[in-house]
């Protein structure tokens, strides 16, 4: 156990200096003798009972006032907790090349469909969290446990033009520091981690986790190695998911994907005749860099996952949460005290009501 404020933990002092006083006024009040002539009237007139009774109101509540004093300090329990019991932040790729169709009939609609199965899936208590990107990235849903928003967000996605992995995945370190005090926004400078993911202060993980979905390769923007950095210092763990085949064919998306904006948002090729998937100068972006995933997934502590389609996918997705170990992490129990303290509080008075004898 450990104190978030343990200055305050002095004032528990107090406690025993409170006893000292009370057995000194005990002992002092034997000491003065009343002289009668008829003991024996006054024993049989003098209410029977334990000797300890007449010390439990106090002591019921000296006990409270001791549980106020050490939860002023905001007690803290270390506990393992599940992600089922926390949050996921899904970085979801929605740059041109999800129009690939060598997954059937594209990507980005054989990656809707297994994100929103794994929204489904999820615990009521998971926080899920969307991020978007392609030549920028966006927090889209904050973390949240309401499934509609999310699940139309997913529905609506669109395309743009450019792959931002390592803003994707600053931008879900800083999801995560807006529901998680122990986590700085990745705009905070923090020491540098150690290497192989070995957690964030104090060598712990965070409970929340990234889940990166990404079919192509870094084309601007803050390098993904230097970002996992970033959250491997934060404890945040990033699990990549690298989707799509080496032989990317034709690019087709939606008029809808495309955001009515039409295949010229995208440059040549990305319409339906997949000049951009045979040109060799481009056919690099448009295949999973797996060397890059891999290391952002060693460095932060998580792991990397391939699927080439789109049930490979879904299960990928829905083997995600038994790949997640749980975690240690501080959890406050300051309430926990504070009801203690009334507890004893109300047995203190009901004691001094049942055994305390008063005139009249």
């Amino acid at each position: 156990m450990g104190f978030a404020w343990p200055f305050v933990l002095p004032a528990l002092l107090v406690v025993p200096l409170l006893v000292a006083g009370y057995v000194w006024a005990v002992r002092r009040r034997k000491r003065v003798a009343v002289v009668h002539p008829h003991v024996a009237l006054v024993r049989a007139a003098a209410p029977r009972r334990a000797g300890w009774k007449r010390h439990a109101p106090f002591g019921l509540l000296l006990a409270a006032l001791a549980c106020l004093l050490a939860a002023g300090a905001r007690p803290q329990v270390s506990a393992q907790v599940p992600v089922s019991a926390s949050s996921v932040i899904l970085a979801l790729d929605v740059s041109g090349s999800m129009c690939a169709t060598d997954v059937d009939p594209n990507r980005l609609t054989a990656a809707q469909a297994a994100v929103r199965e794994f929204v489904d899936n999820q615990d009521d208590r998971t926080r899920i969290g969307l991020v978007v990107f392609s030549g920028s990235a966006q927090l889209a849903v904050p973390p949240t446990t309401e499934r509609d928003q999310l699940v139309a967000t997913i529905d609506g996605l669109t395309t743009g033009r450019g792959t931002t992995i390592g803003a994707a995945i600053l931008k879900s370190v800083d999801a995560i520091a807006a529901i998680d005090p122990d986590v700085a926004p990745s705009d905070v400078e923090l020491p540098a981690a150690g290497t192989g993911g070995t957690g964030g202060p104090g060598g712990r993980y965070a409970p929340e986790i990234v889940v990166l979905l990404t079919d192509g390769a870094n084309t601007r923007g803050v390098p993904p190695e230097e970002a996992a950095q970033v959250a491997a210092a934060r404890g945040v763990r990033v699990y990549p998911i690298g989707f799509g085949t080496t032989d990317p064919t034709s690019l087709v998306c939606s008029a809808a994907q495309l955001g009515g904006s039409g295949f010229d948002n995208f440059g040549p090729g990305l319409g339906g005749g997949g000049g951009a998937a045979n040109d060799p100068r481009r056919r690099g972006f448009l295949v999973v860099d797996e060397p890059t995933l891999r290391e952002v997934a060693e460095t932060t502590g998580g792991r990397y996952f391939a699927a080439t389609g789109a049930e490979q996918l879904q299960d990928v997705l829905a083997d995600l949460p038994r790949q997640v170990e749980v975690v240690e992490r501080d959890i406050e129990v300051t309430v926990v005290l504070a009801g203690l303290a009334g507890l004893f509080v109300l047995l203190g008075v009901g004691a001094a009501a049942r055994w305390t004898t008063f005139p009249g």
